[in-house]
């Protein structure tokens, strides 16, 4: 398996490092991952976190734009001033540093959540309200589309 998958939390030690989940650090093993890139997630309080394959993803993204135009710009700003490398120690271990926290809110613990390719950091309970608003946003597309669905049967 080579995917990020399930969620854990791990409490920050008295030195201010996380352990990774065994489950990630194996996928990160078998990917042959050095070090980490951790970017702020645009839209929530989280880091996305990978492997320099995840930064090569957004640079070539940015390569397509017109390096002329404000979005080029942009999206270089975000994704390598709103990024950093992470380094695992021996014991599978991060630093909780200050750019972690200040965007997710980490105090005590880290919520680690797999997200296929990568995985993302983030404050337990911020994780938790989100994961009910996810789950409350696809029950809702879940109860549409049944509706649909049933009102094309019946216009039949």
């Amino acid at each position: 398996m080579d995917r990020f998958l399930s969620n854990a939390v791990n409490r920050i030690d008295a030195k201010g490092r996380v352990s990774v989940p065994a489950h990630f650090r194996s996928v990160l093993q078998k990917r042959g991952y050095q070090e980490l890139y951790a970017l702020r997630a645009l839209e929530v309080p989280a880091l996305d976190v990978g492997g320099l394959d995840l930064l090569d993803r957004y640079e070539a993204r940015i390569a397509l734009e017109d390096p002329f135009l404000q979005t080029a710009d942009d999206m270089s700003f975000f994704c390598h001033g709103d990024g950093t490398f992470l380094k695992l120690d021996q014991d599978g271990r991060i630093g909780v540093s200050e750019f972690l926290r200040d965007h997710t809110g980490i105090t005590t613990e880290v919520a680690f959540v797999g997200r296929g390719h990568f995985f993302q950091i983030w404050e337990p309970e911020r994780l938790r309200a989100h994961s009910k608003e996810v789950r409350a946003r696809l029950l809702s597309l879940r109860q549409s589309a049944a509706a649909r669905s049933r009102q094309a049967g019946a216009a039949e």
